[in-house]
């Protein structure tokens, strides 16, 4: 009875540790709109769920302590590999809202952002939680429970972790999710360029017009009016970006 005990305890720790670290940056789930005592509660209780499942991919238990703190510090850093890709790819969204936002004029309006705990700009803390939205409804997060499941067959327990491709992934998709921002808030670098350009027009053929008078409320609305129309597209484009982004990871 001690010996299965001890195995259950070690499958069960080395499932929690993996899925744990990842689970901790999710987006959605890092969000402070979930105590820190709601998310140890759902990770342990997915880790005693998938236990069964992913013990028949783990090697027997170390007989000395090093292995075992190796292992330990493996599965964490897999998880928070595993947890910072989620977070990049979720980042080209909030870079688009940011171009939109300094966009149409809404750079000093700024609110509290739950998500990371910082001041951000009001439609960029609005896009996000209408994107994580989607992503729950659509359960894309199923996705990224999966991925952190099939990754036990990329990386396996126990094996020495591929630092360079850690690395070169990281900086793949940080560049991706760059290059993903800015296509998702092209229409509002677009428009940035003609509207100024025609108030430029209008000050040089109108000299007596105050020009910073008219063109405050004119970018607003027009901007906002932007934001309704390319919204949905915006976020169906985003979402099918983060699946073929996770999509990597699975078996």
């Amino acid at each position: 009875m001690a010996e299965i005990l001890n195995l259950n305890m070690y499958h069960f720790l080395m499932v929690f540790l993996r899925l744990g670290s990842a689970f901790m940056l999710m987006p959605g789930f890092m969000t402070s709109f979930i105590n820190t005592q709601v998310r140890l509660s759902i990770a342990l209780a997915l880790s005693i769920i998938l236990m069964p499942l992913i013990s028949t991919h783990l090697p027997p238990a170390p007989q000395d302590t090093a292995t075992f703190i190796t292992y330990t510090l493996s599965e964490i850093t897999i998880g928070i590999f595993l947890g910072l890709v989620m977070q990049f790819l979720y980042f080209s969204l909030r870079f688009a809202a940011n171009l939109a936002g300094q966009a149409i004029g809404f750079s000093n309006a700024q609110i509290f952002d739950p998500s990371f705990q910082s001041q951000t700009i009001v439609l960029e803390s609005f896009l996000s939680m209408v994107t994580l939205t989607v992503i729950f409804i659509t359960d894309i997060h199923h996705l990224m429970l999966g991925a952190v499941i099939d990754s036990y067959h990329l990386f396996p327990v126990g094996q020495n972790l591929p630092w360079g491709d850690f690395s070169d992934n990281l900086s793949q998709n940080l560049n991706k999710a760059f290059v993903m921002g800015f296509k998702l808030g092209s229409p509002f670098v677009a428009f940035t360029i003609i509207f100024y350009v025609g108030m430029g027009l209008v000050s040089r053929l109108m000299p007596q017009l105050n020009i910073f008078f008219l063109s405050l409320p004119l970018q607003i609305y027009l901007g906002l009016g932007l934001v309704f129309i390319t919204t949905p597209i915006m976020v169906m484009w985003f979402i099918k970006y983060y699946e073929d982004g996770i999509q990597q990871f699975l078996h």
